[in-house]
């Protein structure tokens, strides 16, 4: 019976996400704003990427925002200065990226817990200075007018609509391809990591290598998000590279369930939504109401939205 019974959790599971995407591909016929979804989907990649470090690595990073900055910034002067189409600037963006992540990892991965989250952020402020220093990105007012272009030269992403369906198809991807990697051998081996490292080295994995690979692929689906959100919404500015970015990152995948894979993505949702809802009738109270979502995340629910539903859900199934 209870082989029986996860079959069931398994086969509902299944059908609530074709119910999921069913809804996604229709939201641009069904009254939703392409312009916010597009936004909301960016994020849940931003977040998904995110996840798979923390929630499956366990490594806190307090400056993951400086990575999808990064790609945020060097994908708009690409295809805005230098003539590229969006194709090669979300590539370049990502490669980007990845650099970076590869070059704040070899200092960061080495060191554990707090220290390694405050490197990272320490790391994340210093490329926030430069992308306000340095002249090409607009200082203060950011890089405006940034093109959508054609995608592969005949998809107009001008159009709202077509865009969307790109992002939408690049969330799909990324979203099974974290599912790929985490149920891979892999895999395997970070949640190992996670759960007790020193058991992890005694096996005679090079846990440092494997953190190291993680973090440069989490940091290379952040600056993808990056990518895509400047081209949806055709500017970058300092805020792509803020550490409260950072915060907002955590604050999605704590409220969502960190560890899941369905978390992050409700959580960016819930986020974005709440932002874009409460921005015009409370103003600035926004972050405050944000931040005591927060609190009431990690008191009452501290496996966050979907972690409570899936233990509830085991509860029942051993009940019965």
């Amino acid at each position: 019976m209870p082989g029986a019974s996860a079959v069931s959790v398994e086969r509902r599971a299944r059908l609530l996400w074709l119910v999921v995407l069913a809804v996604l591909l229709a939201a641009p016929f069904i009254g939703l704003y392409p312009v916010f979804m597009m936004k909301a989907l960016c994020f849940a990649i931003f977040a998904c990427a995110f996840n798979l470090l923390l929630g499956y690595t366990g490594l806190l990073s307090f400056g993951h925002a400086a990575f999808m900055g990064s790609a945020a910034y060097a994908t708009g002067w690409l295809v805005r200065s230098a003539g590229w189409p969006p194709e090669l600037g979300l590539l370049a963006g990502t490669a980007i990226a990845a650099l970076v992540g590869l070059l704040v990892g070899l200092i960061a991965i080495r060191r554990q817990g707090i220290y390694f989250a405050m490197i990272t952020l320490a790391m994340a402020q210093m490329v926030y200075f430069v992308c306000l220093q340095v002249p090409f990105t607009g200082g203060e007012d950011g890089l405006q007018g940034v093109p959508r272009g054609h995608l592969f030269g005949f998809i107009p992403l001008g159009d709202d609509v077509a865009m969307y369906f790109v992002v939408l198809a690049v969330f799909v991807a990324v979203y099974l391809g974290v599912i790929r990697i985490v149920h891979s051998p892999y895999g395997q081996v970070l949640k190992a990591i996670r759960e007790n490292e020193p058991r992890a080295v005694s096996l005679g994995y090079d846990v440092d290598k494997y953190k190291l690979l993680a973090f440069v692929l989490s940091t290379a689906l952040a600056g993808l998000a990056g990518s895509l959100k400047t081209l949806v919404l055709g500017f970058a500015t300092l805020s792509d590279v803020h550490w409260s970015l950072s915060g907002e990152v955590v604050l999605m995948t704590l409220l969502g369930g960190m560890g899941t894979f369905a978390g992050p993505v409700l959580g960016s949702f819930t986020i974005i939504g709440l932002q874009n809802f409460l921005a015009d009738r409370v103003g600035s109270w926004v972050t405050v109401i944000i931040g005591g979502i927060f609190v009431v995340c990690v008191i009452a629910f501290r496996r966050g939205i979907v972690g409570e539903l899936l233990a509830w859900q085991q509860r029942r199934s051993k009940a019965t």
